[in-house]
């Protein structure tokens, strides 16, 4: 029982040796990791210790690390751009160069991703590197190519969503590619389908055939149109219920079915608009100003613009041009709100600054951020012709501008 009893002391003795020599190497490894990343990046401390509890310590050795910092310099990159690489991913320094990073990197430089761009994209995903040049890579990069046209495409598609280089299911974008020509989408709405959003391509083929199905049988818009795209957005960016929810909306107020589909199939983007904005929008046109629905689905634009900043600003402005009973162009509503902001000033603000009351016009369009501050002080420093009084609201109406906060 003796004998038992001090072999099991012998061998935990032997373990309490063990273990300690290894904490002991791995904390000395672990110092020297921190050193080194301090020496050769410029790591604070605080940097250098949270980036070495990301990697394995019994990897480190000075070798390596030297050969990865030359390489990533001859590539181009400066210490910057290397401090970026490494404290994303410290196990970087641990890449073999000539097998892994020299290959991986020279196959996303020949497509033109360089610089920054370069960097900015293996730190949002460093597996990239750890993928198969000839397996993996390649071959998705040619399937981007023949989808988005050109290299430049890909990069752009590649910075937007880094993670399409290292993705597993190939196979699944291939799917979807195909599912969306057999439907009869466009090679051009594909791609501009898969620039405005490439995790598209990464779903399911079920949840990609469910959208075709409701755009084209739900909300009858063409596959072929040029709208596809912007639709296929719409819906993808928002649950099936909470789109059917804001369809309710617009039926609340009067609108058909057909009146929806014509708003959609003129505007997806008014679907994603919030259920907020939609009842704002619609109080203001229909119960207020009058119009029909059938107008507003034949111009749907005009729902999207903001209604406090845009709409109503504009709306004051005639209707102080017309208390004042000045002649104007008579246009709609609908040309007014769409006009960009320098053509509204130049046609409706300046053409009426002798004639109109100035303070109060000037002051709600800087506060509803209609009118750039510097319309403002060229019209403020243009010689008062008028009275002394005239000229006193204006200082004042300068003193608001000086001091307003704009935020």
């Amino acid at each position: 029982m003796l004998v038992r009893f001090r072999g099991k002391c012998e061998a935990l003795s032997r373990f309490h040796c063990f273990s300690s020599e290894y904490l002991y190497s791995t904390s000395t490894r672990n110092n020297f990791f921190v050193k080194y990343l301090i020496n050769s990046l410029g790591f604070s401390k605080e940097e250098a210790l949270l980036a070495s509890t990301k990697v394995n310590s019994w990897k480190f050795s000075k070798k390596n690390p030297d050969l990865v910092l030359n390489f990533l310099k001859q590539t181009g990159l400066d210490n910057t751009q290397m401090k970026i690489l490494v404290s994303t991913s410290p196990k970087f320094l641990f890449y073999d160069v000539s097998k892994t990073l020299k290959p991986k990197f020279q196959c996303l430089m020949d497509i033109g991703l360089s610089g920054s761009d370069l960097v900015n994209v293996i730190a949002k995903d460093s597996t990239i590197v750890e993928r198969g040049l000839v397996t993996h890579l390649k071959p998705t990069i040619n399937c981007l190519r023949r989808t988005l046209g050109s290299d430049e495409n890909v990069v752009k598609a590649i910075k937007r969503t880094s993670w399409l280089l290292s993705f597993g299911g190939r196979n699944v974008m291939g799917t979807n590619l195909l599912l969306l020509k057999n439907y009869g989408v466009s090679d051009d709405s594909i791609q501009k389908l898969v620039l405005r959003n490439p995790r598209y391509i990464t779903q399911k083929p079920e949840w990609v055939k469910d959208l075709l199905h409701r755009l084209e049988k739900d909300f009858r818009l063409s596959l072929d149109s040029s709208m596809f795209p912007y639709g296929f957005h719409t819906l993808a960016s928002q649950k099936k219920a909470r789109c059917e929810k804001k369809l309710e909306i617009f039926k609340s107020f009067g609108w058909s079915d057909d009146d929806i589909l014509t708003m959609f199939r003129k505007l997806p983007y008014c679907i994603a608009l919030s259920e907020v904005k939609i009842q704002k929008g619609l109080s203001l046109f229909m119960k207020e100003l009058g119009f029909e629905s059938a107008y507003l689905a034949s111009h749907p634009s005009i729902l999207i613009y903001s209604m406090e900043k845009r709409v109503v600003p504009r709306m004051q402005v005639l209707k102080i041009l017309d208390e004042k009973k000045l002649e104007r162009r008579k246009v709609a509503l609908y040309t007014v709100v769409s006009l960009k902001e320098k053509k509204f000033i130049e046609t409706f603000v300046l053409p009426y600054k002798d004639q109109v009351y100035m303070l109060f016009l000037f002051v709600h369009l800087v506060k509803s951020d209609i009118l750039s501050r510097w319309v403002v002080i060229v019209w403020l420093l243009t010689p008062c012709k008028k009275s002394y009084i005239e000229a006193n609201l204006n200082l004042v109406l300068l003193y608001d501008w000086l001091f307003f906060d704009e935020h």
